[in-house]
């Protein structure tokens, strides 16, 4: 399995993009800075996203995508944007509404869309884009998911936006091809409290939550640029090895 690194910052700063990967060069985890990454080319060769919640920073390059190849050359059928219930209906009352942006649900037409919305069922495995999927809800402000997803022969545990959890770590460890978890800490240690309201992790945090997780290497995203040095230094300090995923990197599990 190849996860592309297209974005993995928790800010949209210069040269240094939202979450966004891309596995096996077909579906896309997020959708934070795809327009910014992938060539037209590139963007009109994805049907599957898999979006974990409906905050800007993991949708707003879809909207754009879905834009820009509505009507590319040799496309004959929609996108697929697939998460938990909760966070599709986020999707179609406060995104593609026709006031925020375009409904692409029913454009060009109700018949032909450029976007497909699909919703899974919270814990229940299912088959999306060649691949397995099993959207586990987690703790955040909003509705949100995180995801096991496996191509037969390996996976890994997106944790999406989330504070301590348990739930996606159980249904992880039950997955025998699971060889990796990508986690996401937000804040230094000194914000925890910040960390708490807004449903993130700091390193105090991430080291509590390691020994629920499944074995393998635990790649850190969505550090905030403002305290990326901050927060890189203590989680180097972290006992267990943990790796902070860089940007434009492509990872083999």
């Amino acid at each position: 399995m190849r996860i592309e690194v297209l974005g993995c910052h928790g800010g949209d700063v210069p040269n240094l993009r939202l979450p966004t990967f891309l596995i096996n060069g077909r579906v896309l985890l997020e959708a934070g800075a795809v327009t910014s990454a992938l060539s037209l080319q590139r963007q009109a060769m994805i049907d599957h996203v898999l979006v974990s919640h409906a905050h800007l920073d993991h949708i707003v390059g879809v909207t754009f995508m879905v834009d820009n190849v509505q009507s590319a050359p040799g496309r004959n059928g929609p996108v697929t944007l697939a998460s938990l219930v909760p966070v599709i209906d986020d999707l179609r009352a406060c995104c593609f509404n026709n006031r925020l942006w375009p409904d692409f649900t029913a454009l060009p037409t109700p018949e032909t869309p450029a976007l497909r919305l699909e919703t899974l069922a919270d814990g229940e495995t299912t088959k999306f884009g060649g691949l397995t999927v099993t959207p586990v809800s987690v703790n955040h402000t909003v509705p949100a998911a995180g995801f096991v997803i496996s191509d037969g022969s390996a996976g890994f545990v997106f944790s999406g936006d989330t504070g301590p959890t348990t739930q996606l770590w159980q249904a992880a460890r039950r997955v025998r091809e699971v060889r990796a978890s990508i986690v996401e800490t937000a804040f230094p240690n000194r914000l925890d409290r910040l960390a708490r309201a807004s449903g993130h992790h700091t390193p105090a945090l991430l080291e509590r939550e390691l020994e629920k997780m499944p074995d393998g290497p635990v790649w850190i995203y969505h550090i905030k640029p403002s305290y990326y040095e901050e927060t890189a230094e203590e989680l180097s300090r972290i006992g267990h090895p943990v790796q902070i995923l860089q940007q434009d990197s492509t990872y083999t599990i």
